[in-house]
């Protein structure tokens, strides 16, 4: 058993691969609550794929691919906040219009530009190809954002749960907003390596639902949603290493299974254990041993 755990870790590209995979696991379920407790989960998806456009701009003027990543997915939540403040629209239906409008953009530049962009490694990830910078800079993007987070705790949460109440209390609103997307779109751009963008709003979102399922407090969803992102961001990398399977599909369903054991299982709100099937079990059990009895 001890030799199949450090087996993997004798390799120099799979000890990067798991540090990446556990900080982001910490990060994308740190930052995923939010988008959670404002019903807001499409919106992971939205900037996600919306970075493509700048992906295929900053491949062909030679820049960090990321930086033109970041941009872009950054000009999204603008977009999605102008045509709703300047319309009746909702935001959902922005967010499924600037979604669709990026993607066909970033598709279209591709072919233009005919770039040379490897769409697969971004669509679906390869955190095996992460390199000593690749690392250094999830570090960077993770302790940065989970700083801010600690530092502004209060207002985010306040914000969170009641925006016009934190307005009228003088917060700066709009720059929680934009702040707290920046954060969104950074967590996204340092995990598109990992489990690419097709799969990443599943990271930032299934570790916080799991931890939904079992406490109530946004401190101890964040807590136990980082337990939850790194034990299956680990769990996925040693499943892809010895099943020679893609590792971000596999941390992806591995985080899957344990928010299916939390709905099922849940002490509180589990299907098959909460206090009401508890009772009609009861029921039914004494309704069949008194049948027994006749």
């Amino acid at each position: 058993m001890l030799n199949w755990l450090i087996e993997p870790l004798s390799f120099e590209f799979m000890r990067g691969a798991i540090i990446t995979a556990i900080l982001l696991g910490i990060l994308c379920a740190v930052v995923g609550n939010y988008l959670i407790v404002q019903r807001m989960g499409i919106l992971g998806d939205v900037i996600a794929h919306a970075v493509l456009p700048g992906l295929a701009i900053a491949f062909f003027l030679g820049i960090d691919i990321f930086l033109g990543a970041f941009i872009c997915g950054t000009l999204s939540t603008f977009v999605i906040a102008w045509i709703q403040s300047q319309s009746r629209i909702k935001v959902d239906v922005a967010m499924a219009l600037v979604f669709s409008g990026f993607l066909g953009l970033g598709i279209m530049l591709v072919t233009l530009l005919k770039s040379k962009l490897d769409l697969h490694e971004f669509l679906f990830g390869d955190i095996l190809s992460v390199t000593t910078d690749d690392v250094k800079r999830t570090v960077i993007i993770t302790v940065v954002v989970l700083l801010l987070i600690k530092l502004f705790y209060k207002e985010l949460l306040f914000y969170t749960f009641d925006p016009l109440g934190a307005k009228a209390s003088g917060l700066p609103v709009n720059l929680i907003h934009f702040a707290l997307n920046g954060a969104i779109t950074l967590t996204i751009v340092a995990s598109m390596q990992t489990v690419g963008v097709v799969l990443v709003v599943s990271l930032l979102i299934g570790p916080g639902i799991t931890a939904y399922l079992l406490v109530k407090e946004l401190h101890q969803m964040m807590q136990l949603g980082a337990v939850i992102g790194v034990i299956s961001s680990v769990t996925g990398m040693y499943i892809s290493y010895y099943l020679n399977v893609p590792s971000g599909a596999a941390i992806v369903l591995v985080v899957s299974v344990l928010f299916l054991l939390a709905l099922f299982f849940s002490p509180n709100q589990g299907i098959l254990t909460r206090p009401e099937m508890a009772d009609q079990r009861a029921r039914l059990f004494s309704q069949f041993k008194s049948q027994k009895t006749k």
